[in-house]
């Protein structure tokens, strides 16, 4: 019997899904809160706790959720997750991988560097440097939050006026402004789950009004069966940032060249099991067992 820890809100439909499968294997599932984390050094006390609970007890500790906060909070989760991982309990996904797939530049960056096709990005700080980059990547540019995810706070901008006041009110409020040129696609994209580097399956999310296809904007879904050139991409990115469970989108062009978008290392699964039938929460627990049970 495992002992499990899962990071994640009290509602999620997510940690309900592992404690159903970590139940029906004999496992207990205990639901966590970041909020709740407290960390010691020295003296007599655990070195990472939940409440009163030492967080050494667990076998793995599974990461659902990254909730804001502010720097000192959000480095001090990463702090307390690295601390388990050296006292050798599994985190999944490891908090190197989350400080990296959470960050989009640094994804991005990292995935240019082993050769990965990505759409041409700038980013910067400032208003006058902001203006030269939508300019260079040919005034039509999609601009995102540097954190984030479900396609919140993304914003597409091909107008110079509109431009202009984005990114002066950026600025004001000391934001990172990442630009990336825009991809005209056919109106889906792809999102391929990875687990341990293979395949688990793969989705088209499709929407007919709306440049970002993500489910949570309503975007249609349907099963899809990736190619060769798909799957290589999507696991060279997920290697890019380490993750053990992560879903890549990708994203073809009007011309057929394919991109891409993004690595996600807290992937929702709860449409692509709709879509695909495929029981992620039954393949990650059983994955953990055979690896750390």
């Amino acid at each position: 019997m495992l002992r499990l820890g899962v990071l994640g809100n009290s509602d999620s439909w997510y940690v309900a899904d592992l404690q159903r499968v970590a139940r029906s294997r004999g496992h207990l599932c205990d639901q966590l809160e970041f909020h709740r984390l407290i960390g010691a050094a020295g003296g007599q006390f655990p070195t990472s706790r939940h409440g009163n609970v030492d967080l050494l007890s667990y076998d793995a500790v599974i990461v659902r959720t990254m909730p804001p906060g502010s720097l000192e909070q959000v480095v001090f989760r990463m702090d307390l997750l690295h601390q388990l991982v050296d006292a050798r309990i599994p985190v999944l996904n490891s908090p190197r991988s989350l400080e990296c797939a959470v960050d989009k530049y640094l994804t991005t960056a990292r995935m240019a560097r082993a050769g990965l096709p990505v759409p041409e990005t700038i980013v910067c700080e400032g208003f006058e440097e902001a203006i030269e980059a939508f300019l260079a990547l040919g005034g039509d540019v999609v601009v995102k939050p540097l954190f984030g995810s479900e396609g919140r706070g993304i914003v597409r901008v091909s107008d110079p006026d509109l431009a202009h006041r984005v990114f002066r009110t950026l600025t004001r409020v000391d934001a990172v402004l990442y630009l990336q040129r825009f991809v005209q696609h056919p109106g889906y994209d792809i999102r391929i789950l990875i687990l341990d580097g293979q395949v688990l399956g793969s989705m088209k999310r499709i929407s007919d009004t709306d440049f970002r296809t993500n489910v949570s904007r309503d975007a249609r879904t349907a099963v899809h069966h990736p190619t060769e050139t798909e799957v290589e991409y999507a696991q060279r990115a997920v290697a890019c940032t380490g993750a053990t469970l992560a879903g890549v989108d990708l994203l073809y062009d009007q011309a057929g060249e394919l991109f891409v978008i993004e690595v996600n290392a807290v992937p929702g699964w709860r449409a692509f099991t709709r879509t695909t039938g495929i029981d992620v929460a039954d393949q990650f627990v059983r994955w953990i067992d055979e690896h750390h049970g």
